[in-house]
């Protein structure tokens, strides 16, 4: 991110607003720490008017929200929300059930933020894309770990040019716990964490080089490796693969290697683009520093030093930068609602619309399809062309069962067969 880009992102926060963002939450749990930020704007640029979770529990996390409405129906909400003017939704709902509500809220006139991934399987991918273009409704993927401070630091680093023509780069997220913690994220037989193969959750470490590149994905190959530990809690969780890892052609000439949702011991998350003449990266640095290095003989004028830690300057992004750093995910979550703000109220288009959310769902789904079959290589399809699209518009294989465990035509596990 140049110096000017950077005045451009904290200088749009700051346009006179169209008209009030009146938003309704799908999904109390995840979606309390973006109740939360929301509470924080300004009511007439946003405010939510509707909050709904089926699990009527789970509307105790909207304690403080005083003129919400609240909802344990999605037809309920979306038909009262009719009846105030209310004019997008935020969906922080099941990670397999997004564009399934994202196209009901679209067609009910609805703009819609969507937590990652934006769909779970490729006819999902066709149908939200035609719903965004017949309804002409606005969409983006809430897919905060782009804008965690240090990954914005990268990007600056890489958009100033000095690391030469991109070669490579490296994303990892990791997401392990013991027993009691798998249990309480896993609170049912056929929940979608028990379920999802270690390729789908693939946005918390691909999104951040899509950022950091400016590129898109062309191709997938990918391999899972299975986890003894893993098979021990087996019967409440049989996706027991530990990782696996994607390997993409990407539209800008890079090759970008990354994982899914992994359960290794390693770092929570690491990043890292490599050039011809530098590179950059960050992950496991005191601090949240990001490594820059270059090669001896490519340093740019007045560099001394081939390798350097960076320290990111949340100033450096504004007053909006700084109250960042108190927000979930690392500033993350914050800028998910400022771009929402941007895009709902100004017509400023986010980087992550819905022709790249679904691009990371497709690079997911293929990526397990290429795992089940020997890292067999897959083409992405370009969802923005009709004629590409259409030749997976009744592709429904899903590893992910109903509620009574039926309907999942793919296995969650390596272990359990092939494609």
């Amino acid at each position: 991110m140049v110096q000017s880009e950077k005045k451009k992102i904290t200088d749009e926060r700051f346009l006179i607003m169209a008209y009030t963002i009146k938003l309704g939450m799908f999904g109390a749990w995840r979606g309390s720490s973006y109740i939360e930020l929301i509470g924080e704007e300004d009511p007439s640029v946003v405010k939510i008017v509707a909050v709904c979770d089926k699990q009527a529990d789970k509307l105790d996390h909207t304690e403080g929200l005083k003129d919400a409405k609240l909802f344990s129906d999605f037809n309920d909400f979306i038909s009262y929300g009719k009846s105030v003017g209310m004019n997008a939704v935020f969906l922080a709902n099941y990670f397999h059930e997004h564009a399934i509500y994202a196209i009901k809220a679209m067609e009910a006139g609805m703009d819609v933020v969507s937590e990652c991934t934006s769909a779970a399987t490729l006819k999902q991918c066709v149908d939200l894309v035609r719903c965004v273009e017949r309804t002409g409704r606005k969409y983006m993927i809430a897919e905060n770990y782009p804008f965690m401070t240090a990954n914005l630091e990268m990007k600056h680093q890489i958009d100033g040019g000095t690391l030469g023509t991109l070669l490579y780069a490296e994303g990892e997220y990791n997401h392990s716990g013991d027993l009691n913690t798998l249990k309480y994220l896993t609170p049912f037989k056929y929940h979608w964490r028990a379920w999802m193969p270690r390729t789908y959750y693939v946005t918390h470490a691909m999104g951040p080089l899509m950022y950091m590149t400016g590129s898109m994905p062309k191709y997938v190959s990918a391999r899972a490796a299975h986890s003894k530990l893993l098979e021990e809690i087996r019967d409440f969780r049989p996706n027991d693969d530990g990782m696996a890892r994607m390997f993409c052609e990407m539209d800008n000439g890079m090759t970008a290697s990354f994982t899914g949702c992994t359960a290794q011991a390693s770092d929570y998350s690491r990043y890292r683009v490599v050039g011809d003449r530098g590179s950059v990266e960050q992950g496991g640095y005191t601090g949240g520093n990001v490594r820059l290095y270059y090669s001896g003989h490519t340093m740019p004028e007045g560099v001394t030093e081939e390798a350097r830690m960076i320290t990111p300057d949340p100033a450096s992004w504004g007053e909006k930068g700084l109250k960042a750093l108190h927000a979930g995910h690392g500033g993350g979550d914050y800028w998910i609602i400022q771009n929402m703000i941007d895009y709902f109220a100004n017509g400023v288009t986010p980087f992550f619309d819905v022709y790249k959310g679904v691009a990371m769902s497709a690079t997911a789904i293929l990526g397990w399809r290429s795992c089940l079959n020997h890292g067999e290589n897959f083409r992405i399809p370009d969802f923005s062309k009709e004629e590409e699209r259409a030749a997976y518009e009744n592709d429904d294989l899903t590893p992910f069962p109903d509620e009574n465990g039926e309907n999942a035509t793919l296995p969650p596990s390596t272990m359990y067969g092939k494609y």
